[in-house]
């Protein structure tokens, strides 16, 4: 099945200082999202921001907002980020352990879990859904299951292919056979979070995903239009 191709840039990698011109240039240069890291300095070592701005840059720009929340006890914030203006939430399975994975501990990153509480995490998925914006599941790297029994209520998979935290990494290279294998039995958008660039566009696609988050190489790129479009001539 042909899968639209989305790219979704993110904004960790622009300049704060200057946020409306730079949510400018991923409108000119034809981005179909843009992409908002939240992190807590808990669940990943690394402070982001809050609702707060992502309310302001939903003023400012008509794409939609692709929340990816990296934080403990997510669904104590969803709401907020919901009125704030996310077109879409991703949350991570990490934080909904099942009886036979150890309770996270600060400190420990990256964060990962062997299974899953299915009745809170379902819960969550349906606080999101009934909203009316979309929800995605993220997996960090070490992190080799996938919530299957779920994925009917889903509407994105996020499989994070660095580490999450921090901008400007190389792409982890056994994370695409974790795409190909979700690829198998998830039958709608996965999301790729990290590395992409014109070495690993191709295997990225080519293993199944279909919405790419492009970061650093889009924002410290000379001219990131041209740098976007380059991506795309590649596919």
């Amino acid at each position: 099945m042909e899968r639209e191709l989305i790219f979704a840039t993110s904004i960790l990698s622009s300049d704060f200082s200057k946020l409306r011109e730079e949510i400018k240039k991923c409108e000119d240069a034809g981005a179909n999202r843009i992409h908002l890291d939240v992190m807590d300095g808990h669940f990943v070592p690394n402070l982001t921001f809050g609702p707060v701005v992502v309310e302001s840059i939903k003023k400012v720009t008509s794409l939609p907002l692709d929340v990816h929340l990296m934080i403990e006890k997510p669904s104590k914030y969803i709401n907020d980020f919901i009125n704030a203006g996310a077109s879409l939430i991703a949350f991570h399975v990490e934080e909904y352990p099942g009886k036979n994975s150890p309770m996270p501990k600060d400190g420990v990153y990256p964060r990962t879990t062997i299974d899953m509480d299915e009745d809170k995490l379902q819960e969550t998925i349906r606080m999101i859904k009934t909203k009316g914006v979309k929800v995605s599941l993220a997996l960090n790297p070490p992190t080799s299951f996938f919530a299957q029994k779920l994925s009917d209520e889903l509407d994105e998979v996020l499989i994070m292919t660095v580490n999450p935290g921090f901008g400007g990494q190389a792409l982890i290279t056994s994370a695409i056979d974790k795409i190909r294998n979700i690829r198998s039995i998830f039958s709608k958008d996965i999301k790729v979070d990290g590395g992409v660039n014109e070495d690993t566009i191709s295997k990225i696609t080519d293993a199944g995903a279909n919405v790419l988050v492009v970061g650093s190489y889009f924002f410290r790129s000379q001219n990131p239009k041209e740098a976007l479009e380059k991506l795309k001539s590649l596919l």
